[in-house]
C-alpha cells in the first residue's frame, strides 16, 4: 500500500501533472468563483513554468549535474558481477526482444552487455519485479534482450522480486556480499542508486548509461522552441530530486565509512 501511495504521490508531483493541476485550479477559479485575479495567477504561473521546463537550456541545466556525478566506465579490471537495474518495460512476445524495453531500460541493458564484453567471465544480474498483471518480470525481459545480444544463459542471474532501487540493493547484497561489482543504471539515477547500495554496505562501481543532457551544439530554434523531449528531461531531474528527498527522509543514506571506501574506486576511474 505504501509503495503504491509513494508512486501516486510522486507521479502527481512531476512537472506535467502538477502544472496541469495548477492550471485546472486556475480555470475553476476563473469560471466558477469571484477570485478572478487568483485564477489568472494560477494559470499564468503554471503556463510559464511548463513553457520554461520544455526548453532545452533549462531542462538540461537541471539534468546535467546529476549525470556528471559519475563518468562513463571504461576500465577492464576484473569484476565478478555486472548489476543492471530495472526500468520501464512492457511485454509482447510478438515484438523484437528490445522493443519490450521502454524509456531508460534499453540503454541500461546495452551498456551492461558492453561491460560484459569488456569483462570476460562476469555474471550479469538483472533486477525488477513484474508490473501489475504482467506475466513476465522486468528482469526476465531484460535477460531476454541480453541473450538476444549474445550473452549466454549461464552468465545471467535474474532477481524477479525487487520493486524499487531499495529492494534491488537488498537483493543484490544476498549474491555479491562484499565483492566489488559494476552497477549499471541511468546516469541521472546513479547518484541515488549508489546511495542505496552504499547504505546496504555494498561496494558498487558506477557504470552509468543513458546520458541525456545534450552538450553538442544545437540550432538556435531547437533551444528556443519548447518540445516534449526537453520536458521529459526536466521530469527526470525533478523525479530524481524528489526520490533523493524521500531517500533522505527515510534515512537511506550512506555512512562516512562507505563513502570513504568508494572513493578510491572513483579516483581510479578518473
Amino acid at each position: 500500500m505504501l509503495f503504491t501511495l509513494k508512486k501516486i504521490v510522486g507521479g502527481l508531483l512531476l512537472p506535467l501533472p502538477l502544472l496541469l493541476l495548477l492550471m485546472a485550479v486556475g480555470l475553476l477559479l476563473l469560471w466558477f468563483s469571484r477570485w478572478q485575479k487568483s485564477g489568472k495567477i494560477f494559470v499564468s504561473v503554471a503556463w510559464i513554468m511548463l513553457f520554461s521546463l520544455s526548453l532545452q537550456p533549462i531542462a538540461d541545466s537541471l539534468l546535467r549535474p546529476l549525470e556528471q556525478r559519475y563518468p562513463t566506465y571504461n576500465q577492464t579490471d576484473p569484476v565478478e558481477f555486472i548489476v543492471v537495474l530495472g526500468g520501464g518495460y512492457t511485454w509482447n512476445p510478438a515484438w523484437a526482444p528490445s522493443s519490450n524495453l521502454i524509456g531508460n531500460s534499453l540503454p541500461r541493458v546495452t551498456e551492461g552487455v558492453r561491460q560484459w564484453r569488456m569483462h570476460p567471465g562476469a555474471k550479469m544480474i538483472f533486477t525488477g519485479a513484474p508490473a501489475l498483471s504482467n506475466p513476465v518480470s522486468n528482469a526476465e525481459v531484460a535477460a531476454r534482450v541480453a541473450r538476444s545480444l549474445g550473452v549466454p544463459s549461464a552468465d545471467i542471474i535474474q532477481l524477479d522480486q525487487p520493486r524499487d532501487t531499495d529492494d534491488e540493493a537488498l537483493a543484490v547484497k544476498q549474491i555479491v556480499a562484499q565483492r566489488p561489482f559494476l552497477l549499471v543504471t541511468s546516469a541521472n539515477h546513479m547518484p541515488r542508486a549508489m546511495t542505496f547500495f552504499h547504505h546496504q554496505g555494498l561496494m558498487p562501481i558506477a557504470a552509468p548509461a543513458n546520458q541525456m543532457a545534450i552538450d553538442s551544439p544545437l540550432n538556435w530554434w531547437e533551444k528556443a522552441l519548447p518540445a516534449p523531449l526537453w520536458l521529459s528531461h526536466s521530469e527526470r531531474a525533478v523525479y530524481e530530486r524528489l526520490g533523493a528527498l524521500w531517500q533522505s527522509l527515510n534515512g537511506k543514506t550512506a555512512g562516512d565509512g562507505m563513502i570513504s571506501q568508494a572513493a578510491p574506486l572513483a579516483d581510479k576511474r578518473e
